[in-house]
């Protein structure tokens, strides 16, 4: 098992709490005039809002955070690695392209489906091994974090085309997203392949 660079555990956990920050402390800039229930994140960051700049260094923090990350866990298989520095690109890109102040914009519609398609699938694509590997790189839990993730992006759907709770479920599904990456990096980091292949040995 390939060796992870202890500052993956930074670059990992920085993200969900940044972009976490980025939205509280921009929806404080917008006021009482925007509603974090039904309203989604790039709202946050689209042109002309109040915290269009915070939101769009929580983006461009998120993206580069993603990057490092991938580069930084050596034990995942690369297709996940790859879609994981696929969707902190998204996330940059976003910052180029942000929402326009009132509409929407497919350009920006369409780089939020890939990003949010690679952060959901990446845990599968990076299972490598079996039970001799990092909990978080085991089949079954992957599945599950990539489940939960695709089923939040449907609920999240459903929201929006009823008008309903869309900005808790982005958040939600969102925060999963960003979470993941810390939870695979500290599953790796705490992973201790002699033990476990002497107990993989002795059944």
């Amino acid at each position: 098992m390939r060796f992870v660079p202890r500052w993956v555990l930074l670059t990992s956990g920085c993200a969900p709490v940044l972009l976490i920050a980025g939205w509280t402390v921009a929806a404080l800039f917008e006021g009482s005039s925007y509603d974090p229930v039904t309203q989604t994140i790039s709202v946050l960051g689209a042109y002309g809002a109040s915290g269009f700049w915070v939101m769009t260094g929580a983006f461009l923090i998120l993206g580069i955070c993603h990057l490092l990350t991938a580069w930084g866990l050596r034990p995942a298989a690369t297709a996940g690695r790859v879609a994981l520095a696929g969707g902190g690109l998204a996330a940059l890109v976003l910052v180029a392209l942000p929402a326009p102040s009132s509409g929407g914009s497919l350009r920006h519609g369409a780089v939020v489906v890939v990003g949010f398609t690679l952060l959901a699938v990446w845990p599968v694509l990076a299972v490598n091994g079996g039970s001799a590997a990092p909990w978080a790189l085991r089949r079954a839990p992957s599945i599950v974090a990539t489940a939960l993730m695709a089923a939040g992006g449907v609920w999240f759907l459903i929201a929006v085309q009823r008008q309903g709770g869309a900005g808790v479920a982005e958040r939600v599904v969102t925060s999963l997203q960003s979470v993941w990456p810390f939870v695979v990096a500290a599953s790796c980091l705490r992973h201790t392949p002699d033990r476990d292949e002497r107990a993989v040995r002795a059944r």
